[in-house]
């Protein structure tokens, strides 16, 4: 079940997403709020998962909501301007839903907050996903659309990280799922994959060769950044490297 709170100074605007969420059997529906102040009070009280939230508001709007709260629930933000978008992606809201809202776009959008929610809950108690005994596994699912892909760890060559967003790039191609990289770097084997950019992490065994702050590997591409390119050299190459040779 998913604890979901709207906030919105619209009473006709916080009824009609209310009662979309009654229709929905993985929605609780917490406590409505008239701007963020009172969300915060609402949130010191108990958990919340999910947030419906709109912009323009007193006292303070969604958008300045979203850039003080550390760690904030899901955002999926509700409002009758489509100019807030761009903005509200960049702060890694789940979705964007433009008033008047129809229950379909309605459904869809906090669909994909239950999977997202499924997965981040699954990543952060990765012991709840395997038997305790026997060998690890040496592949995982992810959700795409309405399909699921399995992942062999063997086939993947890198992976891009775009705010809610991963694109797994395998051997027999590429992959989009709700996931943020960082739950899927805690789930990664450290001796085989290894993080070389605040958006990439790639595969050690799949490096073909580094030249300047550039991976290569097939006909791929993918940037080194600096904070990462001295752990990279010494955990890629430095061991392997033969730069002397010694006759006898």
């Amino acid at each position: 079940m998913i604890n979901c709170v709207i906030i919105d100074d619209e009473p006709l605007a916080r009824e009609g997403i209310a009662s979309y969420v009654k229709e929905v059997d993985f929605l609780n529906l917490v406590d409505t709020c008239e701007n963020p102040v009172e969300l915060l009070k609402v949130m010191d009280r108990q958990p919340i998962d999910l947030i419906f939230l709109d912009i323009q508001m007193p006292k303070m709007s969604g958008l300045d909501f979203l850039k003080i709260v550390q760690k904030p629930p899901m955002v999926i933000i509700t409002t009758a301007f489509p100019t807030y978008a761009l903005e509200g992606f960049q702060l890694n809201v789940m979705d964007y839903l433009l008033k008047p809202i129809t229950f379909d776009r309605f459904f869809k959008s906090v669909s994909k907050a239950r999977d997202y929610h499924q997965l981040i809950t699954k990543a952060d108690n990765p012991g709840t996903a395997a038997p305790k005994e026997g060998p690890a596994a040496d592949y995982f699912f992810i959700k795409c659309g309405s399909k699921y892909e399995k992942i062999q760890f063997d086939d993947i060559l890198y992976v891009e990280g775009m705010q809610n967003y991963v694109t797994i790039y395998t051997r027999k191609g590429k992959f989009i799922t709700l996931l943020y990289l960082k739950n899927l770097e805690e789930n990664l084997d450290a001796q085989s994959f290894i993080r070389v950019h605040k958006s990439y992490i790639v595969s050690i065994n799949k490096i073909e060769s580094i030249e300047g702050n550039e991976i290569f590997m097939q006909n791929h591409r993918i940037p080194i950044s600096r904070n990462y390119r001295e752990q990279v050299i010494e955990q890629v190459v430095s061991n392997k490297l033969w730069d002397k040779i010694k006759f006898s």
